[in-house]
């Protein structure tokens, strides 16, 4: 007999089963997949944040917004998940599929990459 994974229980079914009840699995699986720590916590949330405030902004896949109005929102210019250079020379900063472009007079271009 196998033992759970989770509590230790003894397991009854199949003979490739780790688990005694989908609750332990989910648990287990938490446990193994959480952040190690808050610095990793707040960098995520950070993240999220700032993926939710361009998808609020852009929702037709291409828009103009203004630095005041992402500011205003809570967005932070330091998190991002990736950099597009072109060929053109332009820089887009890109949250997952999210992504902006520093124009003129503090405005941004907001666009969304397919993917």
């Amino acid at each position: 007999m196998k033992n759970c994974l989770e509590c230790e229980e003894k397991i009854v079914g199949r003979e490739d089963k780790k688990f005694c009840s989908d609750g332990c699995r989910n648990a287990y699986n938490n446990k193994i997949n959480k952040d190690n720590n808050n610095f990793m916590r707040n960098i995520n949330n950070k993240l999220r944040k700032n993926y939710r405030i361009l998808l609020e902004l852009n929702t037709d896949g291409k828009s103009k917004t203004t630095r005041a109005k992402l500011l205003s929102k809570g967005f932070d210019f330091e998190f991002f998940t990736n950099i597009l250079k072109t060929k053109t020379g332009n820089t887009y900063y890109f949250l997952y599929d999210q992504g902006y472009l520093l124009l003129d007079n503090d405005f941004y271009m907001l666009v969304k990459k397919d993917i």
